[in-house]
């Protein structure tokens, strides 16, 4: 596939902001889980509380590292004029006010719960796989130099057809491994209500992905022909 050059975009990423997003990330994470759970002595909350900024932080080091321009595109994504207005209304849901109604439903069923009892064995290997496949989603991000926060066609960045890596097996891997890591977490958190919050969320990534698939099918050259190489959107072999 022919690729075309780059326009030049700034790389300067603001470090106050992303600081002030890593803290401001943990500690509404760690004040709902606990504020709901109504005790701090819980130590499924602590654990996912560290793992997840860990997690984060590293993913995002490694970024600014690795694709500083990605980082700068990430940050500013939803103040672009360019960006779909539909995926202004969607990013919040789905990466804020769901995420917050999954750890106040998890805090409440430590308080007056559990909703369910997996053995321990059930609850770490359920945190494994939820840290892996975010592992793999940040993998995902490293590959895809034009993977947005929001939905736009980056024509100021040259935004071309990413096929390689796990773009190869399924058009969608960022959403298909964020799908994963949350779908496992009512075993680590012995709560069957966080269920629901999960389950919206999920649709949530479906309809967002149908809907950033059919615009860039329509608006980026070459990513029509992709679709007849790579089928599959979210799970290779079957959607």
């Amino acid at each position: 596939m022919a690729v075309k050059k780059e326009i030049p975009i700034t790389t300067v990423v603001d470090w106050k902001k992303v600081i002030a997003r890593f803290i401001f990330t943990i500690l509404l994470m760690g004040g709902i889980l606990f504020l709901s759970a109504g005790t701090t002595r819980w130590w499924e909350g602590w654990v996912y509380t560290v793992l997840s900024f860990a997690l984060l932080v590293g993913g995002r080091v490694i970024l600014l590292i690795k694709s500083p321009e990605t980082a700068a595109e990430r940050m500013s994504a939803g103040n672009k004029e360019d960006t779909k207005a539909w995926d202004k209304k969607i990013v919040p849901l789905v990466a804020l006010y769901i995420p917050m109604a999954a750890w106040v439903v998890a805090g409440f069923d430590r308080r007056f719960g559990p909703s369910l009892s997996f053995p321990l064995w059930v609850q770490i290997t359920a945190l494994v796989l939820h840290f892996l496949f975010g592992g793999v989603g940040t993998w995902a991000m490293l590959k895809n130099r034009f993977f947005s926060s929001h939905v736009r066609i980056q024509k100021d960045r040259g935004h071309v057809v990413i096929d390689d890596g796990p773009y190869a097996w399924m058009r969608h891997p960022g959403y298909a491994f964020a799908i994963f890591s949350w779908v496992v977490l009512p075993f680590y958190f012995n709560s069957w209500w966080i269920a629901v919050p999960i389950f919206i969320m999920v649709v949530g990534y479906i309809y967002r992905t149908s809907l950033e698939d059919k615009t860039l099918q329509a608006e980026l050259p070459g990513y029509k022909e992709y679709t007849h190489r790579v089928k599959h959107r979210l799970l290779p072999g079957v959607w």
